[in-house]
């Protein structure tokens, strides 16, 4: 076993304020702007050259970004000057794991003042080549994740392709295997969407293809035991499940649950529209689950993934970032409708990638607690790789 030996933070790194850069000057390039959240922008000058490792600088340690080449680290953020001789990626992973990891003399992360960062006193492995080796087998878990994720952009990419293709374009195999728009299928004027559809298509709504169940206050179903279910909010609907996710008692009303596959629709706060990947939760309000006893998952989703553009121009135009979609959004709003037997055949087309795409997103559920439960027993020194 390797032992971790308490250090000061400033001892291991030096961090420095980033460089002032307004959007209105910056230009066109190659390079990433990094700020508190990320890769915000491109300009065509960089700052610093080489491995990086930038966090936000404002409350607390924020997230932190690794990066390797030339960048310009914003002034909303903090970077590593100097790692004194440190594997850059291992001290990636160190500050990723300060909120988790026992300090000397601190019980929590301070707030982002490097002063006080360079004072805190941390576990850490001194042992270079121990660093190396902690870093790779991290990194080979991040980049297994980073693979299927690029592997489900590609998936989803693939079926939004064929939904348009078929859906959209009109251009669905007709009865002799032809695309028939293209191929000079009829096509007659719809009055209620105002535009051509194909012959023996109808107009209908959202809400008649679908049912939305809006979740409950969850914080009328506090767990009295040690059983419970998570808590869905908007937040863990965008990001995932994490140790701050509330808890609700496993015996909510059914509706309520959720569980891998299900369609959520957030309505609030934000507007957005995904299948749920990480289990059973309870679902709290301010978003939908939906479903439908008649059309398949793949046809109410993507219907509803379209109509996102014009419920956000909505909102837009009542000068409000909030979503607020009511039933009778859904009820006025107008969609074309296939025959059931076509949305049934793309259905079977498009349910493999879905399923393909929730396996790889529940394998990176796995791989990132795996990560996150080695991280701090790495860091602490408890697990040593040889």
């Amino acid at each position: 076993m390797t032992n971790a030996v308490h250090r000061r933070l400033g001892d291991l790194l030096n961090l420095k304020r980033g460089y002032d850069l307004p959007e209105n000057q910056r230009r066109s390039g190659p390079y990433p702007v990094i700020s508190s959240a990320g890769i915000t922008g491109f300009h065509d000058e960089y700052m610093v050259d080489g491995q990086g490792v930038v966090t936000g600088r404002y409350g607390t340690l924020g997230e932190m970004y690794y990066v390797n080449g030339k960048y310009w680290p914003h002034n909303t953020a903090l970077y590593v000057a100097t790692f004194k001789d440190n594997d850059p990626k291992y001290i990636y992973y160190l500050l990723s794991c300060l909120g988790r990891i026992r300090t000397s003399d601190k019980s929590a992360v301070p707030g982002v003042n490097r002063n006080e960062l360079h004072e805190m006193a941390v576990p850490a492995i001194t042992d270079k080549d121990q660093q190396k080796k902690i870093a790779a087998v991290l990194t080979a878990l991040d980049a297994k994740i980073d693979c299927n994720n690029r592997i489900n952009a590609e998936l989803e990419a693939m079926a939004k392709t064929l939904y348009e293709y078929w859906f959209v374009q009109f251009d669905f195999p007709d009865g002799n295997g032809k695309p028939y728009k293209s191929s000079g299928g009829k096509m007659v004027y719809n009055a209620m969407l105002k535009r051509e559809i194909p012959e023996g298509w109808e107009d209908g709504s959202l809400w008649g293809i679908a049912r939305y169940f809006n979740g409950l206050a969850m914080q009328k179903y506090r767990p009295i035991y040690s059983d419970y279910l998570p808590v869905i909010k908007i937040k863990e609907m965008g990001e995932g499940l994490s140790a701050s996710t509330e808890k609700a008692r496993p015996d909510i009303p059914q509706d309520a649950i959720v569980d891998d596959g299900d369609v959520l629709f957030s309505w609030s706060a934000t507007l957005d529209v995904k299948i749920w990947s990480q289990g059973k939760g309870a679902l709290n309000q301010h978003i939908f689950k939906v479903t439908s006893n008649k059309y398949p998952k793949t046809f109410y989703y993507f219907e509803l993934l379209r109509y996102l553009t014009h419920f956000k121009m909505m909102a837009e135009k009542r000068k409000t970032t909030m979503g607020h979609i009511t039933h009778d959004h859904l009820k006025q709003s107008r969609i074309c409708i296939p025959p059931i037997e076509l949305i049934d055949i793309a259905h079977e087309r498009i349910a493999p990638i879905f399923k393909k795409h929730l396996m790889n997103a529940k394998d990176n559920q796995q791989l990132a607690q795996l990560r996150d439960w080695l991280l701090p027993l790495l860091m602490n020194g408890q697990v040593t790789v040889v």
